[in-house]
């Protein structure tokens, strides 16, 4: 009788076992068919931003430098109205490029990029940025998915918070890379949102990189996400570098 319940014992531990390792191995595929979808989509995001960048943005300059080398002989008004919307489709390229993928991420890193949208969002909303100074360069996809989580949440603020301040904090320690950014806006209740393409977008991401994150909202005061990534979680992505 011993022997038989030890037998049952052992068969329900190994039954136990298989699901827990099938379990695992789901949980791993779901997460690997997030960071396939995420390479994918800035794969693509980053092949036409750079041919915005690089062909569109080159041709209006050499369009507009041409214009301006132009003897239009007194036609003046004509000329400088041209000119003008030239300006305009530089500025637009650029802009377009720059949401499609931070194509000069990779040769400025993250925190100067992080800076030059903090100068392009000045005249919305105070923003400051503050970094460890042990801070060092992570890996492109990282870096690219950090800015991209940045980037929505200063949007999402933008969009519906009715912030005056934003703050980002940027802190490396010998364990793990932290994130954290919080604004003084209206905030919002999670369940009610978490299925918007913003929140989504953010946690996708977040998951991407194997990190664990924390919101703290509270109504009318302000939200707070935070972002912890142990090194030994980091993906190794070479496709974005």
């Amino acid at each position: 009788m011993l022997f038989i319940l030890l037998a049952y014992r052992s068969f329900i531990s190994r039954i136990i076992e298989e699901k827990n390792t099938q379990h695992k191995a789901e949980v791993l595929h779901q997460k690997n068919l997030v960071l396939e979808n995420i390479k994918a989509q800035e794969e693509e995001r980053k092949r036409i931003a750079v041919m915005i960048h690089d062909d569109i943005g080159n041709r209006l300059n050499i369009l507009s430098l041409w214009l301006n080398n132009l003897d239009t002989k007194g036609d003046e008004l004509i000329k400088k109205n041209i000119s003008g919307q030239m300006s305009s489709l530089i500025d637009s390229a650029r802009s377009i490029s720059h949401s499609l993928y931070p194509v000069n991420l990779e040769s400025v890193g993250l925190v100067l990029y992080i800076e030059e949208l903090i100068a392009n969002l000045s005249g919305r909303v105070n923003i400051s940025l503050t970094v460890s100074p042990k801070f060092q360069r992570k890996n492109m996809f990282v870096e690219v998915q950090l800015y991209r989580i940045i980037q929505e949440f200063t949007t999402n603020v933008l969009k519906h918070s009715e912030a005056t301040r934003v703050w980002i904090y940027i802190k490396d320690n010998r364990k793990e890379l932290a994130v954290v950014i919080s604004d003084n806006g209206q905030s919002f209740e999670y369940e009610a949102v978490k299925k918007g393409m913003g929140i989504k977008n953010i946690e996708s991401r977040i998951k991407s990189m194997n990190a664990q994150h924390k919101w703290k909202n509270i109504l009318h005061k302000g939200s707070r996400l935070i972002i912890k990534i142990p090194y030994n979680e980091l993906p190794n992505q070479n496709s974005l570098n």
